[in-house]
């Protein structure tokens, strides 16, 4: 597949995954449940950002680049995204509380909001 019908799909996958506007994604990105939930990497301290809330850090800046602007890095993380948000909406999430859960929080990093 050539790269450019590649990013297409990507493109579109991308925009169906992340369902959170960029000020809406922000605003959630500086609350405290944004900030407590996910993988706070190897050092076993649980210390510093998760890679959730670094990713949609990232996705605020691709959803404000123009779509001709995107760089293959770009296309690369948005591709991480349709993944990372795919596996998780397949765990289901918890049978009860699912509007409060770290599955909703966890998920809303990456631009999505599964209560939309």
């Amino acid at each position: 597949m050539a790269a450019a019908d590649d990013h297409a799909t990507i493109y579109k996958d991308f925009g169906e995954a992340v369902n959170m506007a960029p000020a809406e994604l922000e605003r959630f990105l500086d609350s405290d449940d944004s900030k407590r939930v996910g993988w706070k990497g190897e050092d076993g301290k649980g210390s510093g950002e998760s890679v959730g809330h670094k990713s949609g850090e990232r996705i605020v800046t691709i959803l404000r680049t123009k779509k001709a602007d995107l760089t293959d890095d770009d296309y690369a993380h948005m591709k991480k995204v349709v993944g990372y948000v795919h596996r998780h909406l397949a765990q289901g999430g918890p049978a009860k509380d699912k509007a409060q859960s770290d599955w909703r929080y966890s998920l809303m990093n990456w631009g999505h909001d599964p209560e939309k």
